[in-house]
């Protein structure tokens, strides 16, 4: 009654307001014809109200969207349609082949450039990047370096670099002082043909040094991630050897700067006085200050958009102070980000609300201003590529044989230093901001452009295949652990939710529980199903995923190896490690059934075919201790299902088990006695299937566990015996292919 009064006075109160709009729409209209004829009346040669004429409104109409297309706003916003899209598509594809997602993109920029797009299809290119809309797609892409600068100085912790010594510096120092000087060398047989007019020959040669010199921390932070590397000695020095490198390269850049735009020795010294007066009070004054607001607002809940608009203010005036000084925006801001506080939860909240914006939106327009002034085309003589390969092999020589040779100096095998050398081969992105910034300065030719930052998009391509095929040189082949004489039974838990994980750990050490004569070695994996975590996020959901599990391992006595890894291809992942490693048992944990549609589908499916181990998957229903449990006999010969069942039977947290099976008569199977013989406390009872087919008899209620083979769980669902959110926890077992 009281929903049909609302309605009613709904429906009156929409037509009272309709009724009082209609007429003072049609008052009004009286007025227009009113203010028409008084028009007419003072100019006679208006013999009808042009405002009214509507004989070409069609032909306007279409106009005005035509003027409206060459609006500025109108072009940045399609510009920005068409580099996201493509950088995500080309991202994707080469993430696909174990590439980091920053070449792809960086590829997308290059095709939308003169390079491909200008040079196929000239029309669209016009329309998309008129010449008058550059300097605005610059400013906005510059935008986002600052932000991205202020992540990659968040990422380095002073305090830790402070700690460094020993290997760490001299290889960081070799990896920078090797390939600049090589590039010195360069400069001197590339000036008199590929320099700029009126570039002094200090300034060309001090960029081609930097050029040569310089590392992708970022980039190389993620390679060390999605290769599991993070907890190595190797990943863990590269990342130090980056994080020094970085910061030395970048001062060594801002003195270089300072020198070219002064022009004379005075001029540059001021620069250098003021830029180390900046820095100092960076340092000792506003530092101090950030880390109590650093030690307060810790959460989400107390970082308030206040503390967030002055750090951004922080952040602006430093790049502001530095590009006063001259020596660029992007310097301030990689200082702004240093002196934040690193505690890793105010880290973390940061990060969450700059990393989309500036990595997803503006990062990309930035690869895409790159690849408008990249004209591949330029090298159009077989003697310009001659010089490009001279430049890939110096760039190369000087990145990872200064980098190995220290590492090797210092004491490393050649495995690790090589390995060592490739990542620090790696240049990417920052490549591609100190040549941006040589070429505002009018430093670098649109040829030497061209041609470094192809060697950029090398250097960072061969990464990742260098490693595997450093790895293979070196690989020595390894015994097959999978056998039982060997008396290790080695298992592997992946796992999402952290919770699941704890459950997965305790249900191993019911169904396989150490002994004298098998000793168990676990493995516990999580993955962050995106390859593009910050690093900062990556610690965090790396402490948060393992934090239960752990705790578990620990209450039990049991000794676990914690793996984790930012990856786009879960399935594939875990697929990999089980079978590269020669896992004896696969147990995958999941909080909800997957199976309800199809039977099987998706991720898992996958996994159970690629598989060359036993597996199990687990659908956790509040599972605690397995008290009573239902098994699901299969046919005779599954060794798995057996081994588990034998298991269970003997574990004294286990004090009911139910024996059925779907194809035969429980109580013929005569093998199960002796099969679990020796006999022992835990009761054991034989049900027709039939009779588990009782409505009154709730599966959830009666059991805490139910114990099935693969092939029995498929005949389960595809007969829709149970609901499954009636049922208890299930186990389901899948026996190695033979």
């Amino acid at each position: 009654m009281k929903t049909g009064k609302n309605f009613l006075f709904y429906l009156i109160t929409i037509g009272i307001f309709t009724l009082l709009m209609w007429i003072v729409l049609g008052q009004g209209k009286q007025l227009q014809f009113d203010k028409i004829q008084h028009v007419i009346s003072l100019n006679a040669k208006y013999s009808a109200p042009s405002a009214i004429d509507n004989s070409n409104s069609l032909t306007q109409f279409l106009s005005d969207i035509f003027l409206r297309l060459k609006h500025p706003l109108t072009v940045l916003i399609i510009q920005i349609i068409a580099i996201i899209f493509l950088s995500r598509l080309i991202g994707l594809l080469f993430n696909k082949i174990s590439q980091p997602t920053v070449i792809g993109e960086i590829v997308a920029g290059i095709i939308l450039g003169p390079s491909f797009l200008g040079y196929f299809f000239p029309n669209a290119f016009d329309f998309i990047f008129p010449a008058s809309s550059l300097n605005t797609l610059q400013f906005v892409s510059e935008i986002g370096l600052i932000l991205f600068m202020f992540l990659i100085g968040m990422e380095l912790d002073l305090k830790s670099l402070k700690r460094t010594a020993g290997i760490a510096v001299m290889v960081s120092h070799a990896s920078i002082i090797f390939p600049y000087l090589l590039g010195v060398i360069l400069s001197y047989f590339l000036y008199a043909d590929y320099a700029p007019a009126n570039v002094p020959f200090i300034a060309f040669a001090l960029f081609m040094g930097i050029a040569m010199s310089i590392t992708a921390f970022p980039v190389l932070a993620r390679i060390i991630q999605e290769r599991g590397l993070t907890k190595t000695p190797l990943g863990s020095l590269a990342l130090t050897c980056g994080a020094v490198g970085d910061l030395t390269a970048w001062f060594i850049l801002a003195a270089v700067i300072a020198i070219t735009k002064s022009g004379s020795f005075m001029n540059s010294l001021f620069t250098i006085v003021l830029s180390l007066g900046y820095i100092s009070i960076m340092l000792f004054v506003i530092q101090p200050f950030l880390r109590k607001i650093g030690s307060v607002y810790i959460s989400k809940e107390t970082l308030s958009k206040t503390v967030l608009s002055f750090l951004f203010f922080i952040l602006f005036l430093s790049s502001y102070i530095t590009e006063l000084i001259g020596i660029h925006a992007l310097f301030g801001a990689f200082i702004a980000g240093t002196i934040m506080p690193h505690n890793i939860d105010f880290k973390k909240n940061i990060v969450e609300k700059i990393e989309d914006l500036s990595l997803v939106l503006l990062l990309p327009l930035f690869f895409a201003f790159t690849g408008l002034r990249t004209q591949i085309g330029l090298l159009n003589n077989g003697h310009l590529w001659i010089v490009f390969v001279l430049v890939l092999m110096v760039a190369i020589i000087g990145k990872l044989g200064g980098s190995a040779l220290g590492a090797r100096f210092g004491g490393m095998n050649w495995k690790d230093s090589l390995s060592l050398g490739v990542l620090m081969n790696t240049r990417g992105l920052m490549e591609l901001i100190v040549l941006n910034i040589g070429y505002d300065l009018g430093i670098l030719s649109p040829e030497i452009f061209a041609i470094l930052v192809l060697m950029a998009l090398i250097t960072t391509f061969t990464t990742g295949p260098g490693l595997s095929l450093i790895n293979f040189i070196f690989e020595k082949k390894q015994r097959s652990l999978l056998s039982k004489d060997l008396h290790r039974f080695k298992i592997l838990i992946s796992f999402g939710p952290p919770q699941m994980g704890s459950t997965l750990l305790r249900l191993s050490n019911y169904i396989f529980p150490s002994s004298e004569t098998i000793k168990n070695q676990i493995t516990a994996i999580h993955l962050t199903p995106s390859s593009e975590v910050h690093p900062t996020n990556a610690a965090v959901f790396e402490k948060e995923g393992f934090g239960p599990l752990k705790s578990t391992a620990s209450e039990l006595g049991i000794k676990v190896h914690t793996r984790y890894k930012a990856t786009d291809e879960v399935q594939n992942e875990i697929t990999r490690t089980a079978n590269k490693e020669n896992f004896d048992l696969l147990l995958l944990g999941s909080a909800r059934s997957v199976f309800t549609e199809n039977i099987l589908g998706g991720k898992v499916k996958k996994i159970i075919n690629d598989c060359n181990c036993n597996t199990g998957i687990f659908i956790d229903r509040d599972f605690t201790k397995p008290k009573r449990i239902l098994a699901l006999v299969p046919p005779p010969g599954d060794e798995l299902y057996e081994t588990v069942l034998k298991s269970l039977y003997h574990n004294p947290t286990v004090e009911s088990l139910s024996l059925t099976s779907l194809l035969t008569n429980i109580e013929a199977r005569n093998d199960l006695q002796s099969l679990l013989e020796p006999s022992g406390e835990t009761d054991i009872e034989y049900i027709p299937f039939n009779i588990l087919m009782n409505p009154d008899r709730s599966p959830r209620e009666s059991y805490d566990l139910i114990l099935v083979a693969l092939t029995g769980w498929k005949m389960l669902v595809s007969r829709q015996t149970w609901q499954i959110e009636n049922l208890p926890s299930v186990l389901i077992l899948n026996q190695r292919k033979k």
